[in-house]
């Protein structure tokens, strides 16, 4: 230790006795001090306690914990102990917080030591789900007990400041797109797999957004990277996230999205320039993720059925007229002539695709296309 940390914790022996302390920065936001800390993970169950389970919105100054979010979160700390990222848990202290500078003036003014007593009620603006994850994964894995997450204390100003700072919080902060989310999260082998297959299939190469979830009308892109993702993940039958999926499995996967792209000429009039692409979404329903989806899902029924020769019976997607005035669509993936990208039209198109494909379909798609063949009918 120090002369300086030594000089700092003889000061704080005015502070009480009973104290939690950590090495922290000072800080100013709208005029009040608050401070960032290193808090070790072991110390996060034994510093924050959840008591307003049973109290009302009104006089609570935190979301209920969704228990159902934990899980997933301590999974993730857990499996991955070596490269987890935990942003900041941001919360309030309820009684008298001591600072000790390790120097009076200067930039280490703002370095020192932060006293918390025991006594005070630390309450957490954001990251619960972090507090009770952390708490879950310290149960599998003890050693992580050592290792840290930052703290952002402020100094409670009452429960109607709490609650503010709250809805501060939150009221700004923009859940990433679906297809950002994927293309960052280089653990997932889907991820890689659709990257290789962008990379692979010509209509696809430059061809899909990476960024959003839907495509402007003037945009130049085929599909986004979220409905690749989902229509792959379909056509191998992937149940959980970062399976692994073996080099088999890979190039089957490229061979698909080739050989259905030789079967698509709209997709490749765009790419020639032929067709634009505003027309195209416009006036196609395979201009659609719901129809990209859909053939994912036909696609992993094909390969089963007819392992074979599951390639010469994509010939009869030639035959399919995938123009939005085609009745067929009306009712089926079309609501007064727009996509309705609902789980029941996917569901349709999907019995639809089959049929026209020759796959076998079971008795209860059976008794559903031929309800949706009979209103068409009438």
């Amino acid at each position: 230790m120090s002369k300086t940390e030594k000089s700092v914790l003889c000061d704080l022996k005015n502070t009480d006795p009973y104290s939690h302390i950590f090495p922290a920065v000072r800080g100013i936001q709208a005029g009040r001090e608050y401070y960032c800390a290193m808090c070790p993970l072991g110390m996060i169950p034994k510093l924050f306690k959840f008591n307003e389970n049973s109290l009302p919105p009104k006089i609570r100054s935190q979301r209920l914990l969704n228990h159902s979010r934990v899980p997933a979160i301590s999974k993730y700390l857990t499996e991955d102990p070596k490269n987890y990222v935990f942003s900041s848990i941001t919360a309030s202290i309820d009684g008298k917080a001591t600072f000790q500078a390790t120097q009076a003036t200067g930039p280490h003014s703002k370095v020192g030591i932060l006293a918390i007593p025991m006594t005070a009620t630390v309450v957490i603006n954001d990251g619960q789900h972090r507090r009770a994850a952390i708490e879950e994964a310290l149960k599998a894995v003890p050693t992580l007990a050592s290792e840290h997450i930052s703290v952002v204390f402020f100094i409670d100003g009452g429960l109607k400041r709490s609650q503010q700072m709250f809805a501060d919080l939150n009221k700004n902060a923009i859940k990433p797109s679906k297809s950002l989310g994927i293309l960052y999260n280089h653990r997932d082998p889907l991820t890689n797999l659709c990257e290789q297959i962008i990379e692979k299939v010509d209509v696809f190469s430059g061809r899909i957004d990476l960024e959003h979830d839907s495509i402007s009308n003037r945009a130049r892109d085929l599909f986004t990277l979220s409905s690749l993702y989902k229509a792959t993940k379909a056509f191998l039958d992937v149940k959980q996230k970062n399976s692994v999926i073996d080099s088999k499995n890979t190039a089957l996967a490229i061979r698909f999205w080739q050989e259905i792209a030789n079967h698509m000429p709209q997709w490749k009039e765009v790419i020639k320039g032929k067709l634009q692409p505003y027309e195209f979404r416009q006036n196609y329903v395979n201009a659609h993720g719901i129809a990209l989806n859909a053939i994912g899902i036909v696609g992993r029924a094909l390969v089963t059925e007819y392992p074979g020769n599951w390639q010469t019976k994509l010939t009869k997607l030639d035959s399919i007229t995938w123009l939005k005035s085609n009745k067929i669509w009306e009712g089926r993936v079309l609501s007064s002539g727009n996509i309705h990208a609902s789980n029941r039209s996917l569901n349709l198109m999907t019995i639809y695709l089959k049929k026209e494909l020759g796959i076998t379909l079971s008795t209860e798609e059976q008794t559903i296309e031929s309800s949706i063949v009979n209103n068409l009918k009438a």
